[in-house]
């Protein structure tokens, strides 16, 4: 049976799905898994290490690398902590497994590594949320949309500074009501449907 690694997930939703499919699939992270799972909390590369996996799906940690927060580069690239990223990054590409998907935001990879194979949104896979998301490919085919639904709509208020409209996503806007500690973490989830998704369509290649 093919073996499946999700690295730096503990949601466990690809995990999950892969599982549902009858795979052995795997999850890893830092943090526990929210999810009832297999899950190895700890360093990923200790799995990469230590056992063969037919195929990788990593959501390498966006912070010191998406575009969004490009006001902070400098500083993040003066102290090492966008290169480190960007190293962590390269590792996980480098990994001996034949097929592996690396999932980030619009980020610093596109430009210090290598362009994305494809950028996918959930509203192509049955969610109402525009959020772009990037895909760099190792012998895995190009995710078909699954169903194509309304890009979502955005909530727009005023600024009580500086007096101004400003407009953000109803998805993103919801998160940024969570605490600050949790939307991060809100933010990297993967959707179901994007989940679903590789299930059918690279499972159906191993």
């Amino acid at each position: 049976m093919p073996k499946i690694l999700i690295a730096c997930e503990c949601s466990g939703a690809v995990r999950d799905a892969f599982i549902a499919k009858g795979f052995d699939a795997i999850s890893c992270d830092i943090k526990p898994t929210e999810s009832p799972g297999p899950h190895y909390q700890g360093d990923v590369f200790d799995l990469i290490r230590s056992q063969h996996f037919d195929l990788m799906i990593a959501h390498p940690p966006c912070t010191h690398l998406a575009v969004s927060g490009a006001a902070h580069f400098a500083k993040k690239i003066a102290d090492g902590r966008q290169q480190a990223g960007l190293d962590f990054v390269q590792r996980l590409m480098d990994a001996p497994i034949a097929r592996i998907a690396i999932e980030n935001p619009i980020s610093v990879i596109s430009s210090k590594i290598r362009k994305p194979d494809q950028i996918i949104h959930p509203w192509m896979f049955g969610h109402p949320v525009t959020k772009a998301t990037c895909l760099w490919l190792k012998d895995l085919p190009q995710l078909n949309p699954t169903n194509i639904v309304d890009k979502g709509g955005f909530k727009t208020w005023v600024c009580p500074k500086t007096g101004k409209n400003k407009s953000m996503h109803h998805w993103f806007y919801e998160t940024s009501c969570l605490p600050q500690k949790d939307r991060a973490t809100a933010r990297s989830r993967t959707f179901q449907g994007i989940a679903d998704a590789m299930a059918d369509q690279w499972g159906a290649v191993l």
